[in-house]
């Protein structure tokens, strides 16, 4: 199911972005099965969003230390946005851990996503590439959020 909806979700949304070649590399390296069992294994909690049967969202996050987190993945379905189901989950997460700090990183060409976490009160930590693989980086804003 996350495996389908990250499908739906990057091809509608990030190929504008960052380019069909390097959305099918990442959802081939972050979203197969072997990934997603690695990342349940090391410590990710998913969390899926449904409204009646139908999934519309999911987020993964992740214990760093004590009261710190790191938001590895929060998306709603492109058509579905606007309808305050990212802020419900985002506050789902919070509300169901002891979250005194929360870190994510965000592509900084996704305007869209930098501004929904402004709204609910992440500020830039700072600027970073990284490196994954083939020639592609993730070129992205960290961003952190405190109590």
């Amino acid at each position: 199911m996350v495996q389908d909806l990250a499908r739906k979700i990057w091809n509608a949304h990030y190929v504008s972005i960052i380019g069909q070649e390097q959305v099918n590399y990442m959802l081939g390296r972050m979203y197969d099965l072997e990934s997603l069992e690695c990342q349940l294994a090391s410590g990710d909690v998913f969390y899926l969003l449904f409204e009646g049967p139908q999934p519309l969202g999911f987020a993964s996050i992740k214990k760093e230390a004590d009261a710190s987190w790191f938001l590895n993945k929060l998306y709603v379905e492109t058509e579905e946005h606007r309808r305050g189901l990212g802020g419900f989950l985002l506050e789902a997460l919070i509300g169901n851990h002891d979250i005194q700090s929360m870190r994510l990183q965000v592509n900084r060409q996704n305007y869209k996503a930098i501004n929904f976490y402004f709204k609910r009160g992440f500020v830039i930590e700072r600027v970073a590439d990284f490196d994954i693989g083939d020639g592609y980086f993730m070129n992205d804003f960290v961003m952190v959020w405190r109590k």
